[in-house]
């Protein structure tokens, strides 16, 4: 398999906001730096600070595709993260310390019929990821090509939030990296298991209107709504765009 690093992506709040990275460092066991360290409880969540919690307590593409246009730049340093989004004016805030402003920037993103959002939760060790362990998203783009190709339409491969975009292995052969480690830079990721997707992939990043099948999509070619792997990290290591990735 030859690959490389294409992209690096994380994203502070989780379901709010997506930020490119030049460069990070993988840690043994853990997440992305800075990757799902926040998640906005929604009012009828059962989350609390400190615990992972599943992805239905909180707000979210799958059930306000508005967003999914989020995208966000941080600064660990000053502990702030800056949202930015077509349709609202930027905002630079800590979310431990000023959840109520960003509250109300939210707001008009929130679709009524929903769950409002309520409170931002602060994760716990590990960031709050979409999978109960401390796991790093990986997707192939001749994946994302090749799906788009059978839908006749363009798919942003942000529309997936991983974090690592890798090219050049052919399309879907990370199915048959389950269960075999990959070195990325100088670290290495266990592939545990395919990554279950959900109806936020329909909402376009650049506009968060929903405006593709691509549930429906995998539906019919595959059999399944399976797009991407988790990967955990089993050796820690700098990753940065354009590190060659072996399956070793």
């Amino acid at each position: 398999m030859t690959a490389r690093v294409a992209a690096l992506w994380r994203h502070p709040i989780k379901a709010h906001g997506f930020e490119a990275l030049k460069r990070t460092l993988l840690v043994e066991g853990d997440t992305m730096p800075w990757d799902r360290r926040w998640a906005v409880a929604h009012e009828d969540a059962k989350a609390e600070d400190g615990a992972w919690s599943a992805c239905q307590n909180f707000s979210r593409g799958a059930k306000a595709p508005q967003l999914m246009a989020i995208s966000a730049i941080s600064d660990e340093a000053a502990g702030t993260v800056t949202l930015s989004h077509p349709d609202r004016p930027d905002l630079t805030f800590d979310p431990d310390t000023e959840g109520a402003v960003f509250l109300e920037w939210v707001r008009p993103l929130m679709p009524e019929t929903r769950a409002q959002s309520a409170r931002i939760v602060r994760a716990g060790e590990h960031g709050m990821t979409d999978s109960p362990f401390a796991s790093i998203s990986i997707i192939n783009l001749a994946s994302g090509t090749d799906l788009g190709a059978r839908m006749s339409q363009d798919l942003d491969p942000l529309r997936w939030r991983a974090n690592i975009h890798l090219e050049g292995p052919a399309a879907w052969a990370e199915r048959d990296w389950i269960g075999k480690v990959m070195r990325i830079g100088t670290a290495e990721l266990e592939i545990r298991e395919p990554i279950v997707r959900c109806l936020a992939t329909t909402a376009n990043p650049a506009t968060g209107v929903q405006d593709a099948d691509t549930l429906g999509a995998l539906k019919s070619a595959f059999g399944h709504q399976e797009f991407g792997v988790y990967g955990v990290v089993t050796r820690g290591g700098e990753i940065a765009p354009g590190d060659k990735a072996e399956l070793i």
